[in-house]
């Protein structure tokens, strides 16, 4: 009885090893917290949003208010251009909200094409500081 006991733990430790070696290690992982598929997504989703404040604020710069405002101080649009290209998301996404709220305000008649020139100036003089800032 005491050979019959030790053969039958043999084979049981045995059996246990080869089946620890032989099962693919994918099928003892556990499934992961995100999958694949929601980062692709939100990857993606950032990537519109980054694109649209990116689309909002060069359409505030291509205006013509904004073009005369920019030519008054000596800053040409390439250069306002490829510094809102260099701005971060958090950045991109602030600036985007002022030039919408200065277009809505001009739009509604509560701003003069005078202050509109002066915020213009003021919003192109802190995105070139920003991204030499963000340079150093």
């Amino acid at each position: 009885m005491n050979i019959n006991f030790r053969s039958s733990i043999c084979v049981l430790v045995v059996s246990m090893l080869f089946s620890a070696l032989v099962l693919p290690i994918d099928m003892l992982a556990q499934e992961h917290v995100v999958s694949t598929a929601d980062l692709r997504r939100d990857a993606v989703a950032a990537a519109q949003v980054r694109q649209t404040n990116q689309g909002k604020i060069l359409k505030f710069f291509s205006s013509e208010q904004a073009n005369k405002a920019l030519k008054s101080v000596n800053l040409p649009y390439g250069r306002v251009e490829k510094a809102v290209s260099q701005l971060g998301d958090e950045e991109l996404a602030r600036l985007a909200a002022r030039a919408d709220k200065v277009q809505n305000e001009f739009a509604a008649g509560s701003l003069t094409n005078q202050q509109l020139t002066y915020i213009i100036i003021a919003i192109a003089a802190a995105l070139i500081v920003i991204i030499i800032v963000a340079a150093r």
